[in-house]
């Protein structure tokens, strides 16, 4: 795994959008009508931009988050993810987002105590390979994701509730209109790795479990009917996706986290197999 690669597939996440993203985004847009229709011209123009000139999307490069699958070598690729980050932070550039938490000190290069946040997922699928799927996620709509730790006796409508309920206290802050992902089970932050985790599916990719994926239809439906829209102006599309992950949970709980993304769900994967590297989206 080069060092090279990695601060490139960082340059693609944070200045082209994926083509799913884009392509709800497109749709809402010729949904919308009147200053909202405006807003959604906006954000594609601002897509566009970012991808013809080579800058970020967003001011706010956000934290960068990495899910690893592969076989060993796991101090390796977490040094290696670290020096990637680090140039990166320069060579795209990335804005320095990594502070100490108690003296907001700043140390420049995105790193810093347990930073880069890195996820070894299990095996690839050859022994040889690694998989690798990132995420950048920037405050706003870090700041209003939320979890639960629900009565088990409130059931599948607890968690209906407990995802509109976080998104409609979210209201324009997270630059709507929204991916919401959502993780059920687990523990307390197990579910917040789900909601996370959640954001790397497709949007295009259907629920492979036919009742989760007609429970992401009925949000979609809910979070839209609050009328929130694109960047908080009205309108009838505040999500363009919902998507589900789970895990078992001890009997006596019900934990429910909603990780909301604003429109720029910045993500990619990739995969190194038989010493060659792939950016696969």
């Amino acid at each position: 795994m080069r060092i090279e690669d990695l601060v490139e597939a960082i340059r693609v996440l944070e200045t082209d959008l994926p083509a799913d993203v884009e392509g709800r985004l497109k749709g809402i847009r010729d949904r919308e009508s009147g200053i909202c229709k405006t807003v959604m011209e906006a954000i594609l123009e601002n897509v566009r931009y970012a991808r013809e000139r080579g800058v970020p999307m967003c001011q706010d490069t956000g934290i960068l988050e990495f899910f690893v699958r592969c076989a060993h070598g796991h101090e390796e690729i977490r040094d290696k993810i670290a020096e990637a980050v680090r140039r990166a932070t320069h060579e795209v550039p990335l804005r320095t987002n990594t502070v100490n938490p108690f003296t907001r000190e700043n140390e420049g290069a995105n790193l810093g105590r347990f930073q880069p946040i890195v996820h070894f997922e299990g095996r690839a699928k050859d022994e040889n390979s690694i998989e690798m799927s990132i995420i950048a996620k920037g405050a706003g709509s870090e700041n209003v994701s939320a979890s639960f730790m629900l009565d088990p006796m409130q059931g599948v409508e607890g968690v209906k509730r407990a995802v509109v309920q976080a998104v409609q206290r979210a209201g324009a802050k997270p630059c709507p209109p929204v991916v919401v992902g959502v993780g059920v089970g687990g523990n307390l932050e197990r579910s917040a790795h789900f909601a996370k985790k959640a954001l790397l599916r497709p949007l295009d990719e259907e629920n492979p479990n036919r009742d989760l994926a007609e429970l992401e239809e009925e949000l979609v439906e809910r979070v839209n009917a609050l009328g929130i829209g694109p960047m908080g102006l009205g309108g009838d599309n505040t999500t363009i996706g919902v998507l589900v992950e789970w895990g078992h949970c001890h009997t006596a709980s019900l934990p429910v986290s909603v990780n909301i993304q604003c429109w720029a769900l910045r993500r990619i994967s990739l995969e190194w197999r038989c010493g060659e590297f792939r950016i696969l989206r």
